[in-house]
């Protein structure tokens, strides 16, 4: 898929929302909470438009058993996708808009995914750092594909310090 970088725009926090709204429909009694997470939750931050979604649910096999309902509202099913216990669903094919990422309660990737969010929320400068680099690996790649296996390393590095941030703050999240 081709590369597609934007700058910082503000209507994706309601894309997210009018999004979510969509979603309780589906999953009214399992889910437990929403988050909106990835660089488009984090203002001033350069992003693939695409708005990423977190569904904590109670039950992640009730999650399995709406594909198809899923598939009414656009998502394709992509199972767990190299993450143990998510199970992820796209929207809007080649032009993508949303990516749905499920977890049951208590699953550890939720605590990263939220961390190294409000970490980059926290630190104006890591943003601004991660999007020059964002920036830099868009004049090298093309595709979503390469682009995103360049930045793992960056990321892992910013995950790392993100932790460290949190652990240091001794900040709690309701999902601990």
């Amino acid at each position: 898929m081709k590369l597609r970088l934007s700058e910082y725009q503000t209507l994706w926090k309601n894309a997210y929302e009018q999004e979510i709204h969509l979603l309780k429909t589906l999953f009214e009694e399992e889910v437990i909470k929403f988050e909106h997470f990835g660089s488009t939750a984090i203002p001033g931050m350069i992003a693939k438009p695409v708005i990423d979604i977190i569904c904590i649910v109670a039950d992640i096999e009730k999650v399995d058993a709406s594909n198809k309902q899923l598939s009414l509202l656009g998502y394709e099913a992509a199972g767990e996708w190299g993450i143990d216990g998510r199970r992820l669903f796209r929207k809007g094919g080649n032009e993508r808009t949303h990516h749905l990422h499920c977890y049951q309660a208590g699953n550890p990737h939720i605590d990263r995914h939220l961390i190294l969010r409000d970490y980059l929320i926290a630190h104006q400068e890591e943003a601004e750092s991660y999007s020059s680099f964002k920036k830099n690996l868009a004049k090298q790649f093309d595709t979503t594909a390469e682009y995103s296996a360049a930045k793992k390393v960056f990321v892992a590095e910013m995950e790392k310090r993100a932790m460290q941030w949190y652990g240091n703050n001794r900040r709690k999240y309701w999902l601990s």
